[in-house]
């Protein structure tokens, strides 16, 4: 299997840029570069019916959400909450609100993304924390945002998807679909091939920008092989169902499978799909990536069948 077209094009055309990696970069520096690469890519922005910025209570301060209706909710829609990527460093609501967006028109939900805490300032597992809380209070209020909690989806992408899985855990009963977009899964020494194979850094994320992210997330790297961090290192049984999507190039693309698979074993009803000819986080980045239009649609056309 190679790129696909607009894939490699991407790949190409920041090769040429010659900028630093990630891991190369102060976090500010971080967090801007990749900012800007989401507006340049993210195509066009939808429209939609409101959203709205406010804060809810948090375990350690206020968590600012920003709360995305797709028409009037004259009947309790379904709620989806949705962490951003960004190894836990970079990322924030604006960098994911086109995607939010997204799915609130495309699966007619209510859509919740949460603005928890990032690393380095906030070493794990602040984030994580937020997160579960943050869904704790979607539940407990969901009515008031014209939604059902009985339907409620969590999803985040890369280190979203791995704080979607930690949630679905922690929150089993509560939680009704789960949506892992190329999630971070197993913090172990586990060898998985697809690292070796496209974390060398032709393909946006490498094991070294992997490595600097985790270093920023934790003074303790054996803090993370526990299942609120690990989340493939948890009682996976009677969690619920769940979607998994991967890139074919993508370092994450292995462990994305395991976990897959692992609920699969555990007797989660596990759908998994792999987009082939693609790279890590081109879900953010549909203006470029034909890839990333098509995830949206189908990612979209799942979580509508499962909330409906």
């Amino acid at each position: 299997m190679a790129l696909d077209t607009s894939t490699a094009a991407l790949c190409q055309n920041l090769a040429a840029q010659g900028g630093p990696a990630f891991h190369e970069m102060e976090v500010a520096d971080c967090r801007a570069a990749f900012a800007q690469l989401v507006e340049m890519t993210q195509g066009e922005i939808q429209s939609i019916h409101a959203v709205e910025d406010r804060t809810i209570d948090g375990p350690n301060g206020e968590i600012p959400i920003r709360i995305y209706t797709p028409r009037e909710t004259g009947d309790a829609l379904g709620v989806l909450v949705l962490f951003h990527g960004g190894g836990w460093v970079i990322g924030d609501l604006d960098t994911h609100d086109n995607m939010c967006r997204h799915f609130a028109n495309r699966a007619d939900v209510v859509v919740v993304a949460v603005d928890y805490r990032l690393a380095p300032e906030h070493k794990f597992p602040a984030g994580h924390d937020d997160a579960i809380a943050a869904t704790e209070w979607v539940h407990a209020n969901a009515s008031s945002l014209g939604a059902d909690a009985s339907k409620l989806a969590v999803t985040g992408d890369s280190a979203g998807g791995n704080m979607a899985a930690v949630v679905a855990q922690q929150l089993k009963g509560k939680v009704a679909f789960q949506m892992l977009i190329y999630p971070a899964t197993d913090f172990s020494e586990t060898a998985y091939a697809s690292r070796e194979k496209f974390g060398t850094g032709e393909y946006l994320l490498s094991n070294e920008d992997m490595a600097w992210f985790g270093a920023q997330l934790t003074d303790d790297p054996a803090a993370l092989l526990d299942a609120k961090a690990s989340p493939i290192a948890g009682d996976l049984s009677g969690l619920a169902p769940a979607l998994t999507i991967t890139a074919g190039f993508d370092p994450l693309v292995d462990e994305g499978k395991a976990y897959a698979d692992a609920l699969a074993a555990a007797g989660v009803p596990s759908e998994y799909k792999c987009f082939e000819g693609t790279i890590h986080g081109f879900v953010s980045l549909p203006g470029a990536l034909e890839a990333g239009g098509e995830a949206l649609a189908f990612l979209s056309e799942k979580l509508k069948a499962a909330l409906s």
